[in-house]
This record gives C-alpha cells, structure tokens and sequence, in this order.
C-alpha cells in the first residue's frame, strides 16, 4: 500500500475517484482501512493542494469534484511550498465559525467542533464539506473525507435502528481530528536567503523524482497530466540534467513521435524493451477517466479524454481502443487505416469498458 501511495503521491484526483477507481485498480482486495492506517499512522496525509480561493458569486463545487492530493507527511513541507497561501476571506457563516474555532483551539474532533462552533451536527458537516473543497481543513484520517463523500441516509445507523437497506460504516466519528492546512506562499522574493534557495532545489528534485517514480520516463508532453501547479519543465529539466550527470538516471529517446529530451529510471529501460518483445494477448484493462494512465490525446492522437470519474478508458495491450465520455461510447483506431471493429467485437469491448470492480463497502461513493 505505502510503494503505490508513494508511487501517486503529488497526483490530483477527484475525491471520489481514489477509493472507487484508482487505489482498487492497483491494489487487489482493496480495503478502505488500509489507507486510513496510512493517515492515521502520520506516513501519508490527504489535502486538496491548489486552493480554490472562495467566492462570494459563485458557489462552492461538491466535495466528490475536489481535487484531492495524497502526500507523504515528512514531504509535506516540499509540495506545500508550490502552492498559494490559503484565501479565506469569503467563507459562509457556519464555515468561518468552524474554521475560528479550530484556528483558536487546534486540531478538533467532529464533536468539539459541533458543539464549540454553535452548530447542529448537519450544519457542521456542511461547513467542513465548504472547508474541504477550498483546501483549507482536512482530518487524520481519511475516513473524514470518505464521510463527506458518503450521503447521511446511507452511514452507520443509529444504535437499534432498522436496517432496511444495505448501510455504508462511515461516520463522522472515524474522522480523527480536522485541522487547518498550512503552506507558505509560492515564489522566492528578492534577496532570498542561501538557504531558502536550497530548498526550492531541493523541492524540484524531489518532484523530478516523484514523476520519474510515477511514469519511469518522463518528458514534457506527460506534464499535461499532471498538476498545473509542478514546476514547469524547464526548472524540471535543469534537475533531470544534474541527475544524469550524476549518474542516477538514462537520458535519450525512449518513446518515439515526441520532441525534446527525455530521462528515464534504469530499471525502466528493461522494462520498456520487454513490453516491445511480448507478443499479443489481447489484455483488456478498464480504467476511470481520472486516472494517471488516461493518456488518451496526450500520448496518442486524437482529442483528450477529461479526466473526470464517470469517463472511462478501455487499454488492449497497452493500447486506447474505447473510451465512454458523456454516456456515449466511441471506439478508437489502433493504427492508421485500421479496421473498425465487428458488432460482436463492439460489444466484449463495450462490456469491458463498463466493467468496474469497486469495493463493495465503497458503492455508495461511486
């Protein structure tokens, strides 16, 4: 669980995509306690990174639609210094009661906040459903967001309650405690201590690694899936230069059809002239919109898949041969000229593309 946490770790998703979709794809038997024992246990925090400022005009986007960070604690310093400083000024009411009151009293239970805030349990689960999709709170585990994305009617039932339907075990009481998230302002001023200097050094090494972790090799035409606040390429490929010369990583071409240089982790380069040699299996993986491995019009031609939950990519062999976007299916050319598939065709590749194998305990998410 930690090796592909660490392996996503900077990656923006939809909240409700990291339990439904991305975490049960790579982890068989997924089980929403494991990651909570990762936050839990201060090896990984959840956060929405780019803070939304909030605005008077326009309303607040639903929780399920925030895009969520998952960060390795002890790098929390590095990915937080790529960020603008929090802008709180236009919170409703009951959001600013909640907000004063963990700034006052520190990291809170749901409870403590309820109650110290002035508000009914429904009210302030509101407020922290504001608080979260603006970047400005979050709780020690993730069970506190896993809340949020859950409807009241369908978590844990009162004590002698009537089951009447199947009931999601999530509570406002697995949250933890909610606390402010903390980041300094992006940008190095004028006279910048040497110190801060190495840092900001520091930090895109640490992001140039993280990416080459993620994707094995790393070029400029893959950055338009990432975040838009990493540092740009051109700081990204200083640092790959520096690695290179060092010896840490492969510089060349590894992946035809794309300009500009390229860097590559050792142990990837094995990897990539195994994948040319396998022959063809006819492998189908479904996989959300939303996930790092949509890289449909960005690493193949044609126009992109948006990266939202309910779109999904079919991959054969390694291949986009269907995507869903808009309730509509649209299958793909594999190669120039090709063939469009037969109707029976068509319809193993549709129920492919649909399949989805979500955790049962996690269906109401979904």
């Amino acid at each position: 669980m930690g090796a592909i946490l660490g392996q996503l770790e900077g990656f923006e998703a939809p909240a409700s995509a990291w339990e439904t979709e991305i975490l049960p794809a790579r982890i068989g038997e997924y089980e929403p306690a494991w990651l909570d024992e990762q936050c839990l246990s201060g090896r990984f925090v959840w956060t929405r990174m780019a803070a939304r400022k909030a605005d008077p005009a326009r309303s607040v986007a639903p929780v399920r639609a925030t895009p969520i960070t998952l960060i390795a604690r002890r790098n929390l310093r590095l990915w937080s210094s790529l960020t603008e400083a929090l802008d709180g000024t236009h919170l409703s009411s009951k959001a600013q009661s909640v907000a004063d009151y963990i700034r006052t009293h520190g990291a809170s239970f749901f409870d403590e906040l309820a109650e110290g805030a002035g508000l009914l349990p429904s009210q302030a689960e509101e407020a922290l459903a504001e608080l979260v999709a603006l970047g400005i709170v979050n709780s020690d585990s993730f069970g506190g967001l896993r809340a949020l994305l859950v409807p009241s009617d369908r978590r844990r039932p009162a004590a002698g309650g009537k089951r009447r339907r199947r009931v999601a075990l999530f509570g406002m009481d697995t949250a933890g405690r909610w606390a402010l998230v903390h980041r300094r302002p992006v940008g190095l001023e004028p006279n910048t201590p040497v110190q801060a200097i190495r840092q900001d050094d520091e930090t895109i090494e640490h992001i140039a690694k993280g990416l080459l972790k993620r994707w094995g090799v790393v070029f400029w035409r893959l950055l338009a899936r990432e975040a838009a606040w990493l540092p740009p390429w051109r700081d990204l490929l200083m640092c790959y230069r520096r690695l290179e010369a060092r010896g840490e990583i492969r510089g060349g071409r590894f992946v035809a059809g794309f300009t500009g240089e390229q860097y590559a982790l050792p142990e990837a380069i094995g990897l990539l002239r195994e994948a040319r040699r396998k022959p063809s299996s006819q492998h189908c993986v479904s996989l959300s919109g939303a996930d790092p491995l949509n890289l449909v019009g960005i690493l193949t031609p044609g126009p992109r898949l948006p990266a939202l939950s309910g779109n999904r990519v079919l991959y054969r062999d390694g291949l986009p041969v269907a995507t869903l976007s808009g309730g509509e299916v649209r299958f793909l050319e594999t190669s120039p000229g090709s063939p469009p598939p037969d109707a029976k065709e068509q319809w193993e590749l549709k129920n492919a593309l649909l399949r989805r194998h979500v955790p049962a305990v996690l269906a109401d998410m979904a």
